[in-house]
């Protein structure tokens, strides 16, 4: 039997495994455009787009965030930047640490603006723009406290003393990152704005130009508008989820991701018989067990194993048995007349481990605790094994 190439290649991926993610790009517009509210017109956007959008997809997620008034993407590799550039987006995309030495061609040749914090690389960066006839633009990352990575804010005006020789190299912005901005205590965040500020200010005293200043995350945003200066960074609150619940009070936003799948296999057990790895879980009464192709290596964690559930026709069924690498399991109470006529699940019936049904509801928060982590990881996690539908 022959096939078309045409007709193989319009197989949707959502039909090569039952199993998907579901990004809502209005989700995405309500929550910078609500933050846009929150800084003012004269205040610049960058959204952070970085580890594929915190599993959103970047290249998608850039282009409705620009379309919305970001003025700048914000990434963590030179893979992630280059990975913009090559889907044709324009504009300024800055990657918020400073790279290896060897991929300064590649930022030079795709104007792909670094972070830095070495003289080492500054020289080495301007030099070879100058060799391109190109301007070497970049942003000083600070270190207020983060200890992380950035000169030492005593530091760095021995640091642009040590590179502002250089003709090609231009400063057109000046960044700290805060670490406690999304806790109760202010003082540690107090200490880091002061000295900041005091940085800043002290820039300026010695001719200076700080450029664009920016040092507020997704908490400082909407909790500290001292933080905002001349930009501000959008990161996990553009997805629709909270940095701590401390800012569930300042803002409202909503989830942008749902995941979901299709029931791959359906079984009767009898009392006593195990499910999956281990036989960790015996059916407690007759069952219907229903696999989905989800498992650890998409991003659902195993430590998460007996703690969630799945949402089928507007009701949420526990998870059973081990969580495997490409699947996991869960479980139809089979005595009662409701579930049997109700939810006598099918082979290719869809299911919802992330989302909302009706008046059933599984949030990443959910999934972050039961997994014993935070809802950024989850995010995060969901791989590029499973594609991503965009509505």
């Amino acid at each position: 039997m022959k096939f078309r190439n045409t007709k193989l290649e319009g197989i949707e991926t959502v039909n090569r495994r039952w199993s998907w993610l579901q990004v809502d790009l209005d989700a995405i517009r309500h929550n910078i455009n609500v933050t846009k509210s929150k800084i003012g017109p004269n205040c610049k956007l960058l959204v952070i787009v970085k580890a594929d959008a915190y599993g959103h997809g970047a290249v998608q997620i850039a282009k409705t965030a620009i379309n919305c008034g970001a003025a700048y993407l914000g990434v963590a590799t030179v893979d992630e930047a280059m990975e913009l550039r090559d889907a044709k987006i324009k504009g300024n995309i800055l990657i918020l640490s400073q790279p290896p030495v060897e991929s300064i061609p590649l930022l030079v040749k795709h104007d792909i603006m670094p972070a830095i914090h070495t003289t080492e690389f500054a020289i080495q960066y301007a030099e070879a723009a100058d060799q391109a006839g190109k301007s070497a633009p970049y942003h000083l990352a600070v270190n207020t406290g983060m200890n992380r990575v950035g000169v030492r804010h005593n530091d760095v005006l021995d640091f642009l003393k040590s590179v502002s020789f250089h003709r090609a190299l231009k400063l057109e912005g000046t960044f700290t990152h805060f670490a406690t901005a999304d806790i109760a205590d202010e003082m540690t965040f107090k200490k880091q704005m002061s000295l900041f500020t005091q940085l800043i200010d002290s820039m300026k005293i010695n001719d200076y130009d700080p450029g664009i200043v920016h040092a507020a995350n997704s908490a400082a945003i909407f909790r500290y508008p001292e933080s905002h200066f001349n930009m501000v960074r959008l990161g996990v609150c553009m997805y629709g989820y909270y940095p701590s619940d401390l800012i569930k009070q300042y803002v409202e936003l909503k989830p942008s991701m749902s995941v979901h799948a299709r029931i791959v296999d359906e079984r009767i057990l009898g009392i006593g018989e195990g499910v999956s790895y281990g036989h960790k879980y015996r059916a407690r009464s007759s069952a219907k067990i229903c696999t989905i192709p989800i498992g650890y290596a998409d991003g659902l964690h195993r430590e998460a194993t007996g703690k969630i559930g799945v949402i089928y026709k507007g009701k949420i069924f526990p998870q059973v048995g081990s969580i495997c690498m490409d699947m996991c399991m869960f479980e139809i109470d089979m005595n009662s007349a409701i579930a049997q006529t109700n939810y006598n699940a099918q082979i290719g019936d869809e299911i919802i481990l992330v989302g909302r049904d009706g008046d059933a509801e599984i949030t990443v928060d959910d999934l972050a605790k039961a997994s014993g982590t935070i809802n950024y990881e989850i995010i995060c996690s969901f791989s590029r094994r499973m594609p991503v539908l965009y509505v």
